[in-house]
């Protein structure tokens, strides 16, 4: 006996046609386009960093930034994996130019610094976000995220401290410098 399954079956499919199991809230997909633009705009930043390092024959910090401009790309890719894999098409935003001039380094630090406070911020509101549409997917993919950005954070806080107590002293930044090198 052969058995065929009823054509009127009907799954849910994405903007792109693309079938999911679970239909995503059209502000929790707004909010994660915009982290995705965050985390592509934290990209460029931090290889403007690099390049502003390695002008200065500072190849240690260089080498540190354009690391953390790979992750960051590296991240912005995940969530755009995770919107393909939730049936959703992915929109790519202008990026503004990053900025490229700074007055020490310091003042690029404290900048990094507030640059990953403010994609804790950003993943801690998509959570929230998530929480409220019962979205358990994007909180279980988010769980994980968190954990890893809470220690970017920790790091930058870390770093941004030994470059305040240098105090801009070309002896300390150049240990320093050579520390990231290493």
């Amino acid at each position: 006996m052969k058995m065929t399954q009823p054509s009127s079956l009907a799954i849910a499919r994405g903007p792109s046609g693309r079938a999911m199991a679970e239909p995503m809230s059209v502000d929790l997909l707004e909010a994660i386009q915009q982290h995705l633009t965050m985390e592509r705009s934290a990209s460029a930043q931090y290889f403007a960093n690099s390049l502003w390092f390695s002008e200065r024959e500072l190849r240690g910090f260089s080498h540190y930034f354009k690391k953390e401009s790979e992750n960051e790309q590296i991240h912005a890719i995940k969530f755009s994996d995770y919107l393909v894999a939730r049936g959703q098409s992915v929109l790519l935003e202008e990026l503004r130019a990053p900025v490229q001039n700074w007055n020490n380094i310091e003042e690029i630090f404290t900048a990094s610094f507030q640059l990953e406070a403010d994609v804790t911020t950003s993943l801690h509101q998509l959570y929230a976000m998530a929480e409220m549409s019962s979205d358990i997917r994007t909180t279980v993919y988010l769980d994980p995220i968190i954990e890893g950005q809470t220690s970017s954070e920790d790091e930058f806080a870390y770093i941004l401290g030994r470059v305040k107590f240098a105090d801009n002293q070309p002896s300390a930044l150049l240990i320093l410098d050579s520390e990231f090198r290493a």
